[in-house]
């Protein structure tokens, strides 16, 4: 790869240690700095410096110690120095972090990177007392999301020396009293409005009943209208969790085995080759743990109107890039073939789709009483619904047109479903239950446990089962999982040991950043735990208005004149679709795929043109203007291992 070579170039030679681990290994540094190397990566020294390198070589994660420094950014600069000397990268952004893990202080750095670098680039600077610890990620985008978990290990096994994880294994929960409720209830309502999240819907749960369930804030900016446990909200990824209890229930009925082989249910599937479609479980589908990458991008930049089974076309021009079992990777076409074979197995002669919708209903949704709950999105966006908002370009929250969220509609079994708090709650008192729900058994608790066991590693403390995580917080038993998409954040947690369980939905981008609090606050008033959450609840606020501050500082809005009059009004790619543009308002408008909006410019470090959709929202799109050929291009890469380059008609 070139990103490969520019790194050899740019670094001093390592020291041949060269020491590679079967198991994630506990290691400390010489000023007792904890660190963890994870299986399959190389450790070799460089100067002060532990070098950890990814099994294909081109990402490293160095933990360099410092000693003394200025500040944060003097030490980063300092271990940037000794990681790349005489090429130290630009930095583009900082973001300070609260105290936390025993660090009393934790600052992250963004650097600026080529467009065709595909590149990761940051570093976290950590203090403890006078002495500075610097992690730095450096090399190959596509492999850092490739090997995340791995990534995850080293960060969070790196802690200061003698410090110990708060554990609650072992403790009883405190019963939720009122008093408690509202401590929880105060929290959330505090929580929406510093992030400015217009509305939410929450619900909690102890030993199977109900102690609270309703919303807090409003449908949409500008309405009177109430979020109240009856309001629909896209609930996202989360739908990956009903369509392995789907799966489970036509496993109760002999119809199906998790390890049986999909093409023996449906002959017609393939993946990448024939060696590998043999290989394919049914397990496999729904496990994130069968090597295919994340290519959202594929459905995100297509046209309207693509049908479910194109779920199979991708799929059989997709090629595994790890072992089966080896690595988490999360690949949105592989769960939604999950619920397509599942749907074609009770209703072989139906359309993938409507059998699909057809099996949800009648096998889920209306024996666990999720009234509300649908993929029909007229019926989703009618009534009591709340709206999505994000960010526009000056970091102002704003409310959004659903269109966007369209786009995983041909994929609904990974992630489309419209659902409300009150439905969510009877989900999640299902999964309480192993399987029984107001006294009646609605699936066995064998196929129900089976989409929890521990599968793929994910982090340190944190497995992938089929449609669900399992994580271990201080000690605690959680099953979870979240959902995102345009507007949307959402997730539900369930803690087996202690029969307690919440749901909360979002309509706002920056409602992501209070998932994970929201399980912290609720550890700390079930076991006394150190506060922590309301802080990071500021400190994410702050990051985000930091974030979107940065992001604005580097585009001109409206475009440069004269990169804008040079686009051509229509490209496409034909692996995936068409990109136009227009003039709207008086100013020029991009649409690709899913994604519009007004067009911005940035000038990239090595003088190249990018356009950058400026519409609201977490997800838009950035393209190298380019030429090819002498016809006019527009160059878009995902991030990982795709690039989408369109050329002009």
């Amino acid at each position: 790869m070139k990103l490969l070579i520019a790194l050899a170039l740019s670094c001093a030679p390592v020291a041949a240690l060269a020491q590679t681990v079967a198991a994630d290994t506990p290691g400390k540094l010489a000023s007792g700095v904890q660190y963890v190397q994870p299986k399959d990566w190389t450790a070799s020294k460089q100067g002060p410096a532990l070098v950890f390198t990814s099994p294909e070589s081109d990402l490293r994660i160095v933990v360099a110690e410092i000693g003394a420094a200025v500040d944060a950014a003097d030490a980063a600069a300092k271990a940037w120095a000794v990681v790349r000397p005489g090429a130290v990268p630009t930095q583009r952004t900082s973001t300070a972090a609260p105290p936390a893990d025993g660090w009393d202080e934790r600052v992250s750095f963004a650097y600026e990177t080529l467009p065709t670098e595909r590149a990761a680039r940051s570093a976290s600077a950590l203090r403890k007392g006078s002495a500075w610890t610097v992690l730095i990620v450096d090399g190959s985008a596509g492999t850092a999301a490739k090997r995340s978990a791995a990534m995850s290990v080293i960060a969070q096994g790196l802690r200061p020396a003698g410090f110990q994880k708060e554990n609650f294994a072992g403790k009883t929960a405190h019963q939720l009293t009122p008093e408690r409720v509202k401590l929880l209830t105060d929290f959330v309502e505090a929580s929406r409005q510093e992030l400015e999240v217009p509305g939410i819907g929450f619900a909690l749960i102890d030993d199977g009943k109900v102690l609270w369930q309703g919303g807090f804030g409003v449908r949409a900016l500008g309405s009177p209208e109430k979020v109240d446990e009856h309001t629909k909200f896209m609930i996202a990824s989360n739908t990956k969790g009903m369509t392995t209890l789907l799966l489970s229930t036509i496993a109760d009925e002999g119809k199906l085995r998790w390890d049986e082989k999909v093409v023996d249910l449906y002959p017609a599937f393939r993946l990448g080759n024939d060696e590998v479609t043999k290989s394919v479980l049914v397990k496999h589908l729904i496990c994130a743990c069968t090597g295919l990458p994340r290519k959202d991008f594929s459905f995100i930049l297509a046209d309207k109107g693509q049908p479910a089974a194109d779920t199979f076309a991708q799929l059989a021009a997709t090629m595994p890039t790890s072992k089966f079992g080896d690595l988490f990777q999360y690949n949105n076409q592989l769960a939604s073939a999950a619920g397509y074979v599942g749907g074609h197995i009770l209703y072989p002669k139906m359309e993938f789709g409507a059998a699909y919708d057809r099996a949800m209903e009648e096998k889920v949704f209306k024996p666990l009483g999720m009234k509300d709950s649908s993929f029909d999105y007229a019926e989703g966006m009618a009534g009591n619904w709340a709206a999505p908002h994000g960010l526009d370009i000056d970091g102002k929250v704003t409310l959004m047109s659903n269109d966007f969220n369209w786009a995983p509609y041909p994929y609904r079994p990974a992630g489309a479903a419209f659902s409300t708090t009150a439905d969510m709650v009877r989900y999640v008192q299902l999964e309480l239950g192993k399987g029984m729900l107001d006294g009646k058994r609605v699936v066995s608790e064998t196929n129900l446990l089976a989409r929890r066991e521990k599968g793929v590693q994910v982090g340190p403390d944190s497995w992938y089962g089929m449609g669900l995580f399992q994580r271990d917080a201080s000690g605690v038993q959680v099953v979870t999982h979240g959902g995102t998409l345009l507007g949307y954040h959402s997730t539900w947690f369930a803690l087996p040991e202690s029969g307690v369980g919440l749901v909360i939905l979002t309509n706002s981008d920056p409602g992501a950043s209070m998932l994970a609090p929201t399980l912290r606050r609720l550890l700390e008033i079930l076991y006394d735990g150190q506060p922590e959450a309301a802080r990071d609840i500021t400190a994410a606020a702050t990051r985000i208005k930091a974030q979107a501050s940065a992001k604005r500082e580097r585009l001109t809005y409206p475009g440069d004149a004269a990169v804008l009059a040079g686009l051509a009004g229509h490209y496409s790619d034909p692996s995936v679709g068409q990109i136009t543009v227009s003039e709207k308002n008086g100013q020029k408008w991009i649409k690709a795929g899913f994604v519009e909006g007004p067009i911005a410019t940035r000038k990239n470090a090595d003088g190249s043109m990018s356009i950058v959709s400026v519409g609201p929202g977490n997800i838009g799109v950035e393209a190298l203007v380019g030429t090819k050929d002498g016809k006019r291009t527009l160059n878009i890469n995902d991030g990982q291992q795709t690039q989408y380059l369109y050329v002009e008609d």
